[in-house]
């Protein structure tokens, strides 16, 4: 390992912990939609099925197609710029979403903002990746990972502190306008701070250079991993449970008892999210490397025992008779939710090419959004459309969640197959990096 090109470890901590910063405003501008759904809905008149577009296939059409050009970029070019912009970008469009007027314009801000967060994982992730080694680079992805939940609670945080006590005091579009102009602030912020790492210094030993394989053939050894693959299928799956559960929750709770104190509400849900849905992410890294020096396959059989754990809790969860019972299940469903971010994130990038982690983090987040976070609340936006015909509001959410979480079943049998072909993947990983540097 060449002990010249790795920071210290105070320098590395301080860099993980940015890039989980930004990661979880990608998450506040992501999941602020949902949170204020029942109130943009009203005000612009929306149907649930456009509600689930715009959270969905809206966003997740050019977050996805525009990933994979940037991480071209980001494996070839200065991870730092690339990630800077991204952030500035989605955050102007977050800024904008709050100026929109109906629906046409509210989903050309939300693609805005898709374009821009396709600019923020792959070099993330492809920075950490240097800054660590393989054996810790789940631990490490987990933190990077916590950004979900944290930016989850943050954007409840941000709606409680700027909303009345009751729905009819939110203003949604103050809102995403200060939350845009925050983003911003912190894009100039990592610029300034943040330093382009050296690519492949955990790698190798001594001074090395990494070959720049051709882009076509760099993609076909990356889609011939069956690990990589089944680990793609079970984060989408399990993924396109989870954003619908989010993209509706609070809709659901208002629809459950209209009468209960809406900004208490939202602060019970950020603390959840910051407590529950964190420790699941960071104990289930954990958990993944420390079972993985035993066995390499815990990578999958972790995701997928509480991948298939979480298909009664969420059932339960929105069947039970008030809002303080669904909040204890939707805390233990967090817990367990969290769990697969770490192991998969690591596989991404062990199992990848050393010059194609930024791509490999995004065709991964391709075929992970367009079924989750594309698929995932557009599908359960108009299945509550379909059952709103013979039910109410509540029913019809209820039963659309109900039908929405059996898709943690081929989630779960994902994760099972990756457990079988990664310790042959893995160590034809170390195998394909080691022969592609020159010593």
């Amino acid at each position: 390992m060449n002990t010249k090109n790795i920071p210290n470890k105070n320098y590395r901590t301080f860099v993980l912990i940015l890039l989980t910063i930004v990661y979880g405003f990608n998450f506040i501008d992501r999941q602020i939609v949902g949170i204020l759904a029942p109130f943009i809905q009203q005000d612009l008149g929306l149907s649930n099925t456009q509600l689930g577009l715009l959270i969905g296939l809206a966003f997740a059409t050019l977050y996805t197609t525009v990933a994979i050009p940037l991480a071209w970029l980001a494996d070839r070019y200065n991870r730092v710029n690339i990630l800077s912009i991204a952030l500035a970008t989605w955050s102007g469009f977050t800024a904008l979403t709050g100026l929109a007027n109906n629906f046409f314009q509210i989903a050309i801000a939300r693609m805005g903002v898709g374009i821009g967060e396709a600019g923020g994982s792959p070099p993330s992730h492809s920075i950490i990746s240097d800054l660590y080694a393989k054996e810790e680079r789940a631990g490490a992805l987990g933190v990077y990972s916590m950004g979900i939940p944290l930016g989850i609670m943050a954007a409840y945080f941000a709606t409680a502190a700027l909303m009345g006590t009751s729905a009819e005091e939110v203003n949604w579009r103050r809102i995403f306008i200060f939350l845009g102009l925050t983003g911003i602030a912190l894009a100039v912020v990592l610029r300034i701070v943040l330093r382009e790492p050296v690519r492949g210094a955990m790698e190798f030993e001594g001074k090395v250079e990494i070959e720049q394989p051709p882009f076509l053939e760099s993609l076909k050894v990356l889609l011939k991993i069956p690990a990589w693959w089944a680990m793609c299928f079970g984060i989408a799956f399990g993924s396109f449970a989870a954003y619908s559960s989010a993209a509706f929750h609070t809709k659901y709770l208002i629809t459950l008892d209209p009468s209960y104190n809406i900004q208490k509400m939202i602060i019970i849900l950020g603390f959840i999210n910051g407590i529950a849905y964190v420790g699941g992410t960071y104990f289930g890294a954990k958990l993944a490397d420390k079972w993985g020096q035993k066995d390499i396959r815990a990578y999958g059989w972790l995701p997928a025992i509480t991948i298939f754990t979480c298909l009664p809790i969420g059932v339960i969860s929105y069947w039970v008779p008030s809002v303080n019972l669904n909040l204890i299940w939707t805390t233990l469903f967090l817990v367990f939710i969290g769990v697969y971010l770490g192991p998969s994130f690591a596989i991404a990038q062990t199992l990848a090419p050393i010059k194609m982690r930024a791509m490999s983090t995004a065709l991964f987040f391709f075929i992970l959004n367009m079924i989750a976070l594309g698929g995932g609340p557009t599908f359960s936006g108009w299945l509550m459309d379909v059952f709103k015909e013979n039910y109410n509001d509540l029913e019809s959410i209820r039963l659309a969640m109900t039908v929405t979480f059996f898709i943690f079943i081929p989630s779960a049998i994902s994760f099972f197959m990756v457990s079988k072909f990664l310790p042959r993947d893995w160590q034809a990983a170390e195998k394909r990096n080691l022969e592609s540097a020159k010593s």
